[in-house]
């Protein structure tokens, strides 16, 4: 496999030494040429089997146990197996070290290009993003996952498989609505968080020991009168996490079950910055392979067959169909962000009048990797395209705004490709990108923990869209579930004025 022209390899074929010697010229480009930060990396080929398990244990090496991760994997596996659905070259996993997933079925060209996406360019943005940096601790996820799939065994051992999968059953559906959008909690230690869970399990096998029973019971806590206003404030009513305010003022929950709702809640808040930094981790893992293939290709280490077949699998990667291409599904976030990427490149060094409008701090300025760097580490998606997303993009992409109105019969568009139009794009489409505008607004409001003890949660209603009926009522029994007692969700306008439905789950549905 070595080579005598200078070329790090030639052909389709690998070894490791050929990997090995391909790594450290692409890192040399990483860490040298393009200043990137990185965490040490762990490259680890697999099969496709091991690729699909990956992709059922939501990526990570280790999970605990779920039938929704043996759903996935057979529904992965079944779409692969008849052509319908191909694999990812890579994955890799925000930690410390940083564990690169490669395909064993991957031509060298393709192994080069996947550790100069995700070994650079997502290593870099993992370690220097501030969202990764405030909500996740790379240092102790692996040592995490790992003792999560130990205390879940443990506690399917101690209380049974079907009450320990009634309650991660609840959590996850719960789990989008498990995360603090503003991070106002301060991240959890790992390790502490350990040290938890352990103790939670040796008091309920305390509870459960014959010998504790000759002890006299713990005094009940007085009752405190409290006025409503008062017992909100306590509760820390209104509570955007749901699995949060669950896990610590559930009255029937088991000290066992509160702690799985706390690793599902981590897990959550662990995969978040991921949901709010799709298009510009992925453009900037795109910029990197992009910039490091090219710099291999004018050094004269990897040789125009390479560059070529290099090109195709690039461009079939940031493709963007049109929509009215039957492929269009919506904005392919690797073409959009790698277009901003290019595009802040050519602002920095070959700025137009335009651009010198429009983003006066950085046209010209000369420095197009410092400037992306920065990007990088101080925004998510919706304040980077707020910022950054240029008229020559919108233009590429031929966006433009529609109102839907459902009230009329006609759609009407109400931005186009001039001055104005520009900014009322970029808002509109940064605003798509907002965490707080993705997913419904769901707060818990009241808790009566005095009396017949409902549960209350509000949904904000946003542009007329009232949750699915059906929906609604099965995810309230997972509510429930935890809760123990009746819940109601009522659904309003941003005023409250205006009621627009009540779900209501009393004590006979929990019965049934």
């Amino acid at each position: 496999m070595r080579t005598t022209s200078g070329l790090l390899y030639e052909g389709a074929d690998w070894n490791f030494d050929t990997l090995q010697r391909t790594y450290d010229a692409i890192e040399e480009i990483g860490t040298g040429e393009l200043g990137l930060d990185l965490y040490r990396n762990q490259i680890e080929v697999i099969t496709a089997e091991q690729m699909l398990d990956a992709y059922a244990g939501v990526g990570m090496p280790v999970m605990y146990r779920h039938w929704s991760f043996g759903k996935r994997f057979a529904q992965n596996d079944t779409l692969y197996r008849k052509g319908l659905r191909g694999l990812a070259l890579e994955i890799v996993i925000n930690s410390n070290p940083s564990i690169c997933y490669v395909m064993e079925e991957n031509t060298m060209t393709m192994q080069a290009t996947v550790l100069a996406h995700a070994a650079m360019g997502h290593n870099h943005f993992f370690k220097s993003n501030h969202a990764f940096q405030s909500r996740t601790d790379a240092n102790a996820i692996l040592d995490y996952i790992a003792f999560t799939k130990r205390y879940v065994a443990r506690c399917e051992e101690r209380y049974g498989v079907k009450a320990v999968e009634r309650v991660l059953d609840a959590a996850h559906a719960l789990s989008d609505q498990g995360v603090d959008r503003f991070g106002r909690r301060e991240r959890p230690r790992i390790g502490k968080e350990r040290e938890r869970a352990i103790q939670r399990l040796e008091e309920a096998q305390a509870d459960y020991n014959d010998l504790w029973r000759t002890l006299p019971a713990r005094k009940a806590r007085p009752e405190v009168d409290l006025d409503e206003e008062a017992e909100r404030r306590s509760l820390g009513l209104p509570e955007e996490n749901l699995l949060y305010f669950l896990e610590k003022h559930a009255p029937q929950l088991k000290d066992w079950e509160r702690e799985l709702l706390r690793i599902v809640r981590n897990m959550a808040s662990y995969f978040e910055p991921q949901r709010q930094t799709k298009v510009m981790n992925e453009g900037c893992a795109c910029w990197c392979h992009y910039q490091i293939m090219n710099r291999l290709h004018r050094q004269g280490r990897i040789d125009d067959s390479a560059m070529l077949e290099f090109l195709h699998l690039h461009s079939s990667v940031v493709f963007q169909p049109d929509f009215d291409d039957r492929r269009f599904s919506s904005i392919n976030p690797y073409a959009l962000g790698f277009a901003m990427m290019r595009d802040i490149e050519r602002i920095c060094t070959e700025p137009t009048e335009e651009d010198t409008a429009w983003f006066p701090d950085i046209a010209g300025n000369g420095c197009p990797v410092e400037t992306l760097r920065r990007a990088w580490t101080d925004f998510r998606d919706e304040s980077f395209i707020r910022q950054y997303l240029s008229p020559r993009v919108i233009r590429d992409f031929h966006l433009f705004k529609i109102d839907d109105d459902g009230e009329s019969p006609e759609l009407r568009v109400a931005a186009i490709h001039d001055e104005s139009g520009y900014k009322r794009i970029r808002r509109s489409l940064a605003t798509a990108y907002d965490p707080a505008t993705d997913l419904p607004r769901i707060e818990i409001v009241d808790a009566d923990m005095q009396g017949g003890r409902t549960l209350v949660l509000q949904h904000t209603v946003r542009d007329g869209q009232v949750l699915d009926a059906l929906e609604t009522r099965r995810v309230l029994r997972h509510i429930a579930a935890l809760w123990g007692y009746p819940v109601v969700l009522c659904e309003v306008d941003a005023d409250g004025d205006r009621v627009f439905a009540e779900h209501k789950l009393d004590s006979e549905a929990l019965m049934a």
